[in-house]
């Protein structure tokens, strides 16, 4: 059994992405080195080796068809965490079935919250620099020109290194499926 914890994301490297990274740096410098991301598993303990959680992972997230979500409106989760977040808005439910089905394989765990859809802006240490952050991160959301969509179609297994992230390996979604344009 492992003591590190880990976790399953997909980046988000797309002018949203972009758009993240840039208020996090304005808002909150000291996690600018954060990539933008969608979690799809939080972080969790393996019940067993890294290396059966990554064959499980592999051939799992190689049975599902990539997909898109849109984003919708900048959130927060207070009073439970002083979280910023913009909202999945459109196929939220597919980020659940996928976090549904990848919690198995040594990868079950006690998660602390309901799990929601979201990609996060910043955590903060206090409500009201959340709230701030949160009334500031809606007016630039707002003036947001682009795509507020996100395609799922890679994941990355990392690993808690510290107080930083370490990507362990990349997971492609639908390398089992046979492909077909529409």
């Amino acid at each position: 059994m492992s003591s590190s914890r880990y976790a399953l994301v997909t980046y988000v490297r797309n002018p949203v992405g972009e758009f993240v990274e840039q208020l996090r740096q304005e808002l909150h410098p000291t996690l600018a080195h954060m990539a933008a991301h969608l979690t799809i598993l939080p972080p969790r303990e393996l019940e067993g080796t890294e290396t059966a959680a990554l064959g499980f992972l592999e051939e799992a997230c190689g049975r599902v068809v990539p997909f898109s979500v849109e984003l919708g409106d900048v959130e927060t989760f207070l009073p439970t965490t002083p979280t910023v977040f913009i909202q999945v808005k459109r196929a939220a439910y597919r980020i659940r079935e996928l976090h549904d089905q990848l919690c198995g394989g040594g990868l079950r765990c006690e998660e602390s919250w309901p799990y929601i859809p979201h990609l996060t802006i910043l955590k903060t240490e206090q409500d009201e620099q959340a709230r701030a952050a949160c009334l500031l991160a809606r007016e630039r959301w707002a003036e947001f020109p682009g795509k507020r969509q996100i395609h799922v179609e890679e994941l990355m297994f990392v690993r808690e290194n510290g107080n930083c992230w370490q990507d362990v390996a990349p997971l492609p979604l639908g390398h089992g499926q046979l492909s077909s344009k529409s």
